[in-house]
């Protein structure tokens, strides 16, 4: 079999290695087999060819990284809100008050149809049922809002 065609077969895997599990790192290593795929065509020895990919990965790897992590993250936040999970989900989120939150004590809150307990340290008036609020923190299942 010409070392050609092996250089063809493993790009082709890391690619769908890479469709499946969008590690960066494999469609650099597809990149440097396609290099290596080159070199070969051009009659390079397998020293060559094995240079030829690493090497290629290796700038792949150095020119894509920033820019992927730029594009995926234009934002500014590492996760935008639409990514997080779980309690993150509700960081930043209005909810409405349902039981009156006293300085000091524990109200109740609703966001999504689900009520949650919540507190506000700092306020020293008590905020209304029916209130709009904001999530800033959680401890536990205890939303802090203010």
């Amino acid at each position: 079999m010409e070392p050609w065609i092996i250089w063809l077969i493993a790009a082709a895997v890391l690619i769908i290695i890479e469709v499946l599990s969008q590690m960066v790192w494999t469609l650099c290593l597809a990149i440097g087999c396609l290099a290596a795929l080159i070199v070969s065509l051009a009659g390079g020895t397998l020293p060559w060819q094995i240079t030829a990919m690493a090497l290629a990965a290796l700038v792949a790897y150095i020119a894509l990284v920033p820019r992927l992590k730029k594009w995926l993250y234009r934002s500014g936040d590492t996760v935008s809100h639409e990514d997080r999970t779980g309690m993150d989900a509700l960081l930043g989120r209005s909810a409405t008050v349902t039981h009156e939150i006293k300085p000091g004590e524990l109200g109740r809150v609703r966001i999504d149809g689900d009520s949650w307990q919540a507190k506000a340290p700092g306020h020293h008036e008590v905020i209304r049922s029916g209130s709009q609020v904001k999530v800033t923190s959680y401890d536990s299942i205890i939303l802090t809002v203010e």
